[in-house]
């Protein structure tokens, strides 16, 4: 007589599965603690779910981490507005508060475990929910007040996220990743880079503080060589400004004066310009001659940009965070100076940039930390998130929601809501000016010919183009060759002088006495 073996029903071996992929980070954090006599645990957002406690009490001592949930009031916006009083004429600038736990009473844990919210996930664009945000900050927080330094060394606290989206890699970086499978998604998190993101501010409703400025103790990198593997300490990390030049040379007049005004506010940073093959061999030469060091890429293309369109090839932004023999980089684009020394602000993490409108990022002048994980992931992005304007900067907005608030500034927008102002006067406290619309290089000096274009005035600034031509004057002359004017340069610019004569633009500009030696008679 034969003896059947017992049915199991779907559901029992849906359980069985599911049971079996819950134990994966058990059974792999059991091995890392091996030979530890107790495992502490701190559970965060796992609510009321008896089962899931129990499962964890089988690697070590849980406790439920309590705090009052975020007010489903709050909106992403109240937490990034597009404008805050920086310079206090009014008030200072505060945030909503987020609530978080009594710290004091959660201490020594080994591993926290949290179930991570996705918001309004979305291929298409980034996730802005504040509850998602409030959960890892709590995550956050505990690993950093729960970490100590053996022997100059970070203490061991691994991170286990449970959800489809995985953590905010805001603040969770991919560097930290140890393993991924399912749902499941396990960090050891380099303590020191997280403790400088958790002391920003929650959002950008408040400017982000250097180390410095909070009177924290001098910021240490931890690196892992592969022969030791142990962390070793750097007081002095490697950083660099960073700019591209890629499709045409149209800007390498620009790039030439970019670095001038860096050298001449006596940074000690490097200055790393990366390259396409569009940039002539006479043109690297100037730009070597102008302080950077150049690096050759391949361009990458705007998946939703149209053929031979401005930005179709501005995704070729991404390539800075291969850059990887620097810690950290301040990206800057070829149509800035630099008019004070910056170098302090090497100090914010990765992603700092000022603010452009609603809660939006400039992505002209922005700190990142260069990382080959992060540069795959952008990558793997750019095919599903939207762009707002189809180039890097809507990418990268939809890719680094959570992002911290630098001094406006720091890159200056030659902006000017009031088109019958004929002076546009720029103010007095500005580190870096982004010339927007016609550059400088492309005027006269004499003035901005931003002016002589109806759709272009809001841009114009005499005494910003000024501040341009003063970096200049300064550059070694044997540079001043590669900001000359072409002769359709000149009759452009010629046009545009007759036109808003014809137009009798009221503030006459047209009638100033051309003198640029650089124009075509």
């Amino acid at each position: 007589m034969m003896i059947s073996r017992p049915s199991i029903d779907n559901n029992d071996e849906v359980r069985q599965k599911n049971k079996k992929q819950s134990y994966l980070p058990l059974d792999f954090l059991a091995r890392e603690f091996k030979g530890k006599k107790e495992i502490k645990i701190g559970l965060v957002n796992i609510g009321d779910d008896q089962g899931k406690e129990e499962e964890w009490r089988e690697l070590g001592k849980t406790s439920l981490v309590n705090f009052e949930r975020v007010s489903r009031d709050r909106r992403w916006e109240d937490y990034f507005p597009e404008w805050i009083d920086e310079e206090k004429k009014w008030r200072s600038p505060s945030c909503p508060e987020i609530p978080m736990p009594n710290y004091e009473n959660y201490d020594e844990f080994d591993v926290v475990v949290s179930n991570v919210p996705c918001g309004n996930e979305s291929e298409k664009e980034g996730i802005r929910d504040v509850f998602r945000l409030q959960v890892n900050l709590v995550v956050a927080n505990l690993v950093v007040r729960n970490g100590r330094y053996i022997n100059g060394q970070d203490r061991s606290i691994y991170v286990v996220f449970i959800g489809s989206c995985g953590p905010m890699w805001e603040i969770f970086r991919c560097d930290d990743l140890i393993r991924h499978e399912g749902k499941v998604w396990i960090y050891k998190p380099d303590l020191r880079r997280l403790k400088q993101k958790v002391l920003m501010p929650v959002g950008t409703c408040q400017l982000g503080l250097t180390y410095k400025k909070q009177g924290e103790e001098k910021f240490m990198f931890n690196h892992s060589l592969s022969k030791l593997n142990k962390p070793i300490e750097f007081d002095h990390p490697k950083e660099a400004y960073v700019t591209l030049l890629h499709s045409s040379e149209t800007y390498v007049c620009g790039a030439i004066a970019l670095a001038q005004s860096i050298i001449q506010t006596n940074s000690t940073k490097d200055l790393v310009l990366l390259a396409d093959k569009k940039i002539s061999e006479k043109s690297l030469r100037g730009l070597r001659a102008a302080g950077w060091k150049i690096k050759q890429i391949e361009r990458i293309r705007s998946p939703l940009a149209e053929k031979n369109a401005y930005n179709e090839w501005n995704y070729s932004k991404l390539r800075i965070w291969q850059l990887t023999q620097y810690d950290k980089i301040i990206f800057i684009d070829s149509d800035l100076v630099i008019l004070k020394n910056i170098d302090e602000f090497f100090e914010y993490p990765q992603l700092s940039a000022v603010g452009n409108n609603q809660v939006l990022f400039n992505s002209g002048l922005m700190l990142i930390e260069p990382s080959n994980c992060v540069f795959e992931m952008l990558m793997k992005k750019r095919y599903s998130l939207i762009s707002y304007n189809g180039g890097d900067q809507g990418f990268l907005n939809e890719a680094f929601t959570w992002w911290h608030r630098l001094q406006t500034k720091l890159n200056y927008l030659k902006n000017y809501e009031n088109v019958n102002d004929t002076k546009h006067v720029l103010p007095g406290s500005v580190f870096a000016i982004h010339y927007l619309g016609l550059k400088p290089w492309m005027c006269y000096r004499d003035y901005d010919c931003n002016w002589d274009k109806l759709d272009h005035r809001l841009f114009a600034s005499d005494s910003a183009h000024k501040k341009w031509w003063r970096v200049y004057d300064a550059m070694p002359k044997r540079l001043h060759g590669f900001c000359d004017l072409s002769k359709s340069m000149d009759l452009r610019i010629k046009k545009w002088r007759r036109r808003a004569e014809d137009a009798g633009f009221p503030d006459e500009h047209w009638k100033i006495k051309v003198k640029d030696p650089r124009q075509h008679h």
